[in-house]
């Protein structure tokens, strides 16, 4: 078999298949020359889609030998993703020996990418669902609030009675409530004992005796024996 010819008849297909993506790269000793792949829903720099570069050289007894194969760029790849498709590359070159099978690898590889593009997608919406479900519950439990008890009822309305300053005014109605009595008022305020001695040493409380001059000549009758029905002269006090 003339390998060389049978390397150049490929690489001649190979340019009209992907006219326009593939690039030669080398030509000595052997050809080297790369065609880029992705996912079908690839969109460059927005996290969709997988796509990388298949590098390939020829070698002295291709297509009855393996070629070499590296994958180069790979973006949006998980973490060794690059080295399990280079894996299910080299296996289907195995399968695949004794005929020219580069387009039958870039195949390969695209419907490779294509699966775990899938597998990503249903990793992230399945992630995605479990983190609304999570938020939704988190927000379930705000309205829920704690199971209220007589204890946590009593509690709690301690403290917002003191918050809102209900047991401060409940404390002073209460006093107001309670008079005090005189007695109670002046053993309260110590400054009322003092209060009839400031008023006595006061010299512009002036009294007018004038006032009680002519308190003999009020004629001041008492009535109380006269008035009683049950009054009797004591005998006894006209004797003596």
């Amino acid at each position: 078999m003339d390998y060389k010819d049978e390397q150049d008849n490929e690489l001649e297909a190979l340019e009209s298949i992907y006219c326009g993506e593939l690039e030669i790269l080398d030509v000595e000793p052997f050809y080297t020359f790369a065609i880029p792949i992705n996912t079908e829903e690839y969109e460059p720099d927005t996290g969709n889609g997988l796509s990388c570069r298949l590098e390939f050289t020829y070698t002295a007894q291709y297509p009855d030998e393996p070629l070499l194969i590296s994958i180069e760029e790979p973006e949006n790849f998980e973490k060794g993703n690059a080295e399990k498709l280079k894996e299910h590359l080299m296996q289907e070159m195995n399968e695949n020996l004794g005929m020219v099978m580069v387009f039958t690898l870039v195949s390969a590889a695209k419907e490779w990418l294509n699966v775990q593009w899938d597998r990503i997608k249903f990793k992230r919406e399945e992630s995605a669902a479990l983190k609304l479900k999570e938020e939704e519950e988190a927000e379930r439990k705000k309205f829920e609030g704690t199971r209220v008890t007589v204890e946590t009822f009593l509690s709690w309305k301690e403290k917002f009675d003191e918050e809102m300053g209900y047991t401060k005014r409940r404390e002073m109605a209460d006093r107001e409530v309670k008079k005090l009595t005189g007695r109670e008022l002046f053993m309260t305020d110590k400054t009322l004992d003092q209060s009839d001695l400031k008023f006595l040493d006061d010299d512009s409380v002036k009294v007018d005796e004038s006032l009680f001059q002519n308190l003999d000549d009020l004629e001041l009758e008492d009535d109380d024996d006269d008035d009683d029905p049950d009054y009797e002269p004591n005998v006894s006090d006209d004797r003596t």
